[in-house]
């Protein structure tokens, strides 16, 4: 199957239920996302637990008309088990644990949360595509957290100060482009 075609068939057996397509999902994204889990200090179970709740978000997500996935299924799925994983690492270092005390966040509030993260991603990705290939590269380097002085010679700059004024500007070309996008104030408001 092409990626395209595999990419749609897997999306389609998580809505539909199909046992099938959901193994197919298992074997080809899980080790990823166990790998991604377990180097961020997280254990098997926890690989497991947000494996399945990225699993509820896509579907919850897939079930809207408008949905498209615009990158690969792994690399959507991936997002999403990263997002999930982040905040679930974040929640439980600000959250005191006694063992008498009940959790009292639920679950589906987590999965809204985890979604509400993803859209933020997602408007995040798409007004970084749109702005300068120059931008997206410089952006993309400092993101990765590359040293100023190796972005200065990957992309011919003289001086590193001038890989922080160009750093400067596309960052602001990048927060102008998703300020102005109507879904950044909606996001905003949740």
């Amino acid at each position: 199957m092409a990626t395209q075609k595999q990419d749609d068939y897997l999306l389609q057996s998580l809505i539909d239920g199909d046992d099938k397509g959901i193994k197919e999902i298992y074997k080809k994204v899980y080790p990823k996302v166990r790998n991604y889990i377990l180097s961020h200090d997280g254990s098997e179970d926890d690989a497991k637990d947000i494996m399945q709740k990225s699993l509820l978000q896509l579907l919850a997500r897939a079930q809207a008309a408008d949905f498209k996935i615009t990158s690969s299924f792994d690399g959507y799925f991936v997002t999403i088990a990263k997002n999930l994983w982040r905040r679930a690492a974040k929640m439980s270092k600000s959250r005191v644990t006694n063992e008498g005390v009940l959790d009292l966040v639920h679950e589906e509030r987590e999965i809204a949360l985890a979604a509400y993260e993803q859209e933020k991603w997602e408007l995040f990705q798409e007004k970084l595509s749109e702005i300068s290939q120059n931008c997206r590269e410089v952006l993309t380097f400092f993101f990765n957290k590359v040293p100023y002085v190796d972005i200065a010679k990957k992309l011919g700059y003289a001086t590193e100060n001038t890989v922080r004024q160009r750093i400067f500007k596309c960052k602001s070309k990048l927060k102008e482009a998703i300020y102005s996008d109507k879904r950044y104030n909606e996001l905003k408001e949740l």
